[in-house]
């Protein structure tokens, strides 16, 4: 019930609140973030950078770039001309974007609040908030941040609080009382369920919001456990879906608060950097790659829409090898989908920025950064082949391409490296030396365009941006063909499998099979352009076939 207080186990969680609600969150652990990170900010880093590029250059031989291979040469210069300037488009349209175009479009939402508050009202705004396994300072943060927020909206707020765990719903019920007393402008709901996985959680708590009768002008936050709003973003947000009806949702910029070591610390923010120019860019077309989990708002009537709760409770998709593939993780990924099936905008919001606790899977960086990549990628593979068959009527033509290129990259990420460890292993190992050379310019290259996002950039990013392209492109290439790979990181959800082991084994074996062949053929193709491998002669195909040749 909204507004109720469970006196049982009142004590235990009154007595740390005072603590948990003085926690303050700017996007930085002190504790973890160590004189690496602080160090490697400062201009001595870059200038200590710049060094190394230098010194490298000074011991790789210059003639040897006129000697190199014609065939690297040429393969290198094609893949620059490709990745780089795809993404200077991105950087471009990114600047467009926040310089130009969205403040015209923050203007207009303002202007239609103002102009439809006496005859429509304000929105009523529903946060809904998910909540498991999460420790109770990011709890208690989550929440605060969310009754201060909801505090604010100007046609009151009704806060759902979707948890598992009594503990949860004792300390958020602790948190609406102190922080919102007796203000009727905030109702709380709770919604309890077993801990089935995040979209049973979404699902029970749609059907909530349903049961409220929310009004078509109303608006739904969609906030994960541990994400912490400003308290002005709900009257930042909801003045873009009177603006415009066919808003469907939005997403904002995102920071990170890491707990873990100095490298998590600088893997994130880089990721969260890259992030905001790339959500810019396809913010140009009114159309994100994702409505991520974090923080997303929905109009009402979409959340309330029966098929729209189906798409996020029990996704698939129909695969040749798989069969039926029923979805585990990506919820965020089935939002977008169904939106951009019918239609919706779906709006990027750069100047408003939600705060993220990161708690890495892992301690070591290694396997943590390999299960969230497994889960990252395979939940955008999963959809990508149907986000595709939509075409460029539904999608528009530049989110149809940068989806399209979801694929390619992979492969292009990779095609680099494959050349130059062809060259220097069968002809010449300088091309190892013009290689690091390439990456320790080119991936700076890409770090000092960051500022262009953040005011700060490390100098040490150059080193996660080729991890990220190369790893990551290696995880991505073996997640495409092992689509039935899913894992949360927190929960330990799994799918129910009717099939036997000899079928899983026979499944297993035939993506390992198609994985090999794949390689197998991008390897051949490397070869054939850099000419270590030369077309058969038709007439010497004809003659083994015992056929004679055409002349």
């Amino acid at each position: 019930m909204a507004g109720t207080q469970d006196a049982d186990g009142y004590e235990a969680v009154a007595a740390p609140v005072d603590r948990l609600l003085a926690k303050t969150f700017d996007g930085r652990d002190p504790a973890s973030a160590s004189w690496l990170v602080a160090w490697s900010e400062t201009l001595e880093a870059h200038l200590a950078y710049i060094a190394l590029i230098l010194g490298m250059a000074s011991v790789t031989p210059i003639d040897s770039l006129a000697s190199a291979h014609s065939g690297a040469l040429f393969g290198l210069g094609f893949l620059a001309v490709w990745r780089y300037g795809w993404g200077l488009t991105h950087f471009v349209r990114s600047n467009i974007y926040r310089s130009i175009v969205f403040p015209k479009m923050r203007a207009e939402a303002e202007n239609a609040m103002r102009e439809s508050a006496d005859i429509l009202g304000d929105q009523h705004v529903f946060l809904l908030v998910t909540s498991f396994r999460i420790d109770g300072d990011t709890t208690a943060a989550v929440y605060r941040a969310a009754f201060e927020a909801a505090k604010r909206a100007q046609g009151g707020a009704t806060v759902v609080a979707s948890i598992v765990e009594m503990g949860d719903q004792r300390l958020v019920k602790l948190l609406y009382r102190l922080i919102c007393g007796d203000d009727s402008n905030v109702q709380l709901v709770i919604t309890r369920i077993a801990g089935t996985g995040k979209r049973d959680a979404l699902a029970y708590a749609f059907r909530a919001i349903s049961r409220q009768e929310p009004e078509a002008d109303d608006v739904v936050a969609v906030i994960d456990g541990d994400s912490i709003v400003p308290p002005d973003f709900v009257s930042k947000c909801v003045g873009f879906f009177r603006a415009d009806s066919s808003v469907g949702a939005l997403t904002t910029d995102e920071v990170s608060r890491v707990h873990g070591k100095a490298k998590f610390h600088i893997w994130y923010s880089l990721r969260f950097a890259q992030r905001h120019i790339l959500m810019s860019s396809n913010g140009l077309s009114r159309k994100v790659l994702t409505l991520t989990g974090r923080m997303s708002m929905f109009r009402a009537s979409i959340i309330c829409n029966p098929d729209f709760v189906k798409q996020v409770e029990s996704d698939y998709v129909d695969h040749w090898r798989f069969g039926r593939l029923k979805f585990l993780t990506g919820d965020d990924k089935s939002s977008w989908f169904w939106l951009l099936r019918n239609r919706y905008k779906m709006l990027y919001i750069p100047d408003v920025v939600v705060a993220t606790v990161e708690e890495p899977p892992s301690k070591h960086f290694l396997p943590a950064a390999t299960q969230l990549m497994v889960r990252w990628f395979g939940n955008m593979l999963r959809t990508n082949s149907r986000a595709l068959a939509l075409g460029s009527s539904k999608t528009g033509l530049f989110t149809w391409w940068t989806i399209f290129d979801q694929r390619v990259s992979m492969w292009t990420s990779l095609a680099g490296l494959a050349m130059v460890v062809l060259v220097g292993l069968f002809e010449t190992p300088f091309a190892f030396l013009i290689y690091v050379l390439w990456v320790l310019v080119t991936r700076y290259l890409l770090t000092l365009m960051l500022f262009n996002s953040r005011r700060r950039v490390s100098a040490l990013y150059p080193f996660f941006i080729y991890f990220n392209q190369i790893y990551g492109s290696i995880i991505k290439t073996y997640i495409f063909f092992h689509l039935n790979k899913q894992k949360w990181t927190r929960q330990k959800t799994t799918l129910v499998d009717s099939r036997t082991r000899f079928e899983n084994r026979v499944r297993e074996a035939s993506s390992t099979l198609t994985h090999v062949i794949a390689i197998m053929i991008f390897v051949t193709i490397v070869a054939l352009v850099l000419g270590q491998l030369a077309i058969p002669d038709t007439s010497i195909l004809a003659m083994a076939y015992g056929l004679d040749p055409i002349n």
